[in-house]
């Protein structure tokens, strides 16, 4: 296994398990850990790296063990808040370990090696169609939030776009219709605790219609965040437009405002982008240097 130092943390990259995840964070008031659910990633973004990477299965319930207990000891320091993102490679609602690894396992590792006021947990989902087992996985994953966290929990949706035909391209014909999202999400239970997250990276060109939004989703129930498309190299192929300052989203947030939503908006450091820290991008550096 590699590790790689970046501006705000670490990067592990381990080949011959087909994994890579990281840590970022303010030591002593709050980390994150994001680790892959994958082994690179079934999904077809056009803005992301992954699929250059290939697609090896479900990450095992002893490799979400192995990144995060592997963060935890290199890391070794006490936190007010510990956040852990299901997201780095892979669609996490594939992967059923996610599920009781966050049940049986991510709290009794965390309190081994630090102590942590806050554990917190989050999936996100590009919400697949063809996971016909997405609503369940979801259940569970609310009721994890409800009732086993106390709240303390997220689930974020990636959204990206209110235009079907640009979510279909951007997400190459592998995400559900935003219509049929939003019966998910009127199944889904009231949040305990923060609410959960329709996500927008958007470019310049997104559709972002804050009145359908409306139409389709409990803004007691959601808030939207959002945040730029990364400087990927697909990114870059596709032609999506990557904005950099905050004035480039009040288009954006404004409209939502003026509705009665919580918005958040997130500009990333151009760091994060020269620092390999988006999804595949170390592990496949690792592959094309060394032929791994």
């Amino acid at each position: 296994m590699k590790t790689i130092k970046t501006h705000t943390g670490k990067i592990f990259v381990d080949t011959d398990r087909k994994l890579e995840f990281l840590v970022v964070g303010d030591y002593g008031k709050k980390f994150v850990a994001t680790i892959s659910t994958q082994k690179g990633c079934p999904m077809r973004c056009k803005f992301c790296d992954c699929p250059s990477f290939g697609f090896y299965g479900n990450a095992s319930l002893d490799d979400l063990i192995y990144e995060t207990e592997t963060i935890l000891q290199t890391t070794g320091v006490n936190t007010k808040r510990f956040n852990l993102h299901f997201a780095r490679m892979g669609e996490p609602t594939f992967n059923p370990n996610v599920l009781k690894f966050t049940i049986d396992n991510l709290v009794p590792l965390v309190n081994e090696y630090i102590i942590a006021d806050t554990i917190h947990p989050v999936v996100s989902t590009m919400l697949p169609r063809s996971n016909r087992n997405l609503l369940d996985f979801l259940l569970k994953w609310c009721d994890i939030k409800n009732n086993i966290y106390h709240g303390e929990a997220g689930l974020q949706f990636s959204i990206n776009s209110t235009s079907d035909l640009q979510r279909e391209y951007q997400m190459g014909n592998k995400s559900l219709l935003l219509s049929d999202v939003a019966k998910i999400a009127d199944v889904l239970p009231m949040p305990v605790g923060r609410k959960y997250t329709l996500n927008f990276a958007v470019t310049a060109n997104t559709t972002l219609d804050a009145k359908r939004l409306n139409t389709l989703f409990d803004k007691d129930k959601w808030i939207v965040k959002i945040t730029p498309i990364h400087e990927t190299h697909a990114a870059i192929d596709n032609d999506f437009y990557i904005g950099d300052t905050y004035t480039d989203y009040r288009k954006f947030e404004q409209p939502l405002l003026d509705l009665g939503w919580d918005v958040i908006v997130f500009v990333p450091s151009k760091e994060e982008d020269s620092d390999r820290i988006t999804c595949g991008n170390a592990l496949i550096s690792e592959r094309d240097k060394y032929g791994v």
